[in-house]
This record gives structure tokens, sequence and C-alpha cells, in this order.
């Protein structure tokens, strides 16, 4: 099998952890790693205690931007986002069941402790909920924006006080009838 990135070297057989078997590229460093290893690595590796969240990421790995082809079944491979803040996407092969990580990408995983939650990262809902997220963040900018941080930041007060307030519609009538 070649690598889906360089095109030409040889992926060779190396581990990503102890009991993960995978196919890594010596050139990019990226690995093919088969999704039924990574479910029994899961199975038996206990994930570091958790300190307060995802850790801050200082560089983030490259990312392969186009499409990437299976090595083994030469199809093109759907692309996961991991969050929305972070560009980074990983490449899976639902034929094969093959996921393939650039280089540092699984270092990344591990940093944002994602690195046990694979089959979650690959759900519609995970998927939805970053779409969701984006598009919240994507308002909160334009706000910005257009009103100022200061007063963006009043709206967002009141929005947060409105949200649970047992009388929400009767207030939001009352507003826009100015």
């Amino acid at each position: 099998m070649k690598c889906p990135v360089c095109k030409t070297p040889e992926l060779r057989p190396t581990m990503i952890e102890e009991l993960l078997p995978a196919m890594g590229c010596e050139q990019c460093k990226g690995s093919l790693v088969g999704l039924l290893y990574y479910r029994h690595w899961a199975e038996h590796h206990k994930p570091a205690a958790q300190t307060g969240g995802p850790a801050t990421i200082a560089e983030l790995p490259p990312d392969t931007t186009g499409a990437v082809r299976c090595p083994k079944c030469e199809r093109i491979m759907t692309k996961y986002r991991l969050t929305g803040t972070i560009a980074n996407r990983l490449d899976v092969c639902s034929i094969c069941d093959e996921a393939w990580l650039d280089g540092g990408e699984w270092q990344l995983l591990e940093q944002l402790q994602l690195s046990d939650k694979l089959p979650s990262v690959f759900s519609d809902a995970w998927q939805r909920k970053i779409r969701t997220e984006n598009s919240e963040r994507m308002r909160q900018e334009i706000l910005r924006r257009d009103i100022g941080s200061e007063d963006a930041g009043k709206v967002e007060t009141i929005r947060t006080w409105l949200r649970g307030h047992p009388a929400k519609s009767m207030i939001l009538t009352y507003l826009y009838r100015d």
C-alpha cells in the first residue's frame, strides 16, 4: 500500500500506542489505523485522568486539505472535523473501516482528550454539534463586528438571563413592539 498523501512511499507496519498497530509513512509520518484494531485498543486502554478540559494546543499538525484516497480500496475517504475551532480533520474509509491520521494528529487527539472517543467524532451527532457551535460563533462575531464588543457583551448577558426566564415570551413580545 502506498501513502495516500506522499503517493510514493510504501506504508510500513508501526505502533501508534501499545496494542494499537498501524501502517505508517516514514516520509510524512501519517498512519493508516484499522478501526477494528482501534476498538480493541480502546477496550483495553485506560484513559488518562482528565485535568480540567483539553489542553491548549501550541502548534497544530499539518492537515491534508484535499481529498484522500483509501490506500486499500482507492475510494475517497470521508473527512470528520475534530472540533469547531481546530481545522484538522480525520479521513475515514467507510468501506475498509480505516482511518488516515496525518503526521501529528494522534498527538493532537491525545491533547484534545479525544484519542479514546473516535467513534463519537465519526458520528453525525458530533459533526452536527460542531456545525451548530460554528454557526453560533459566527453569529457572535457578526454581532461584535456590527455593534462593537462592549454592546455585544451586554446583548449576551441579556440573552443568558432571558434564556431561562419564565416570562421570556412576554418580554420578547414587549421588546419587538418597540
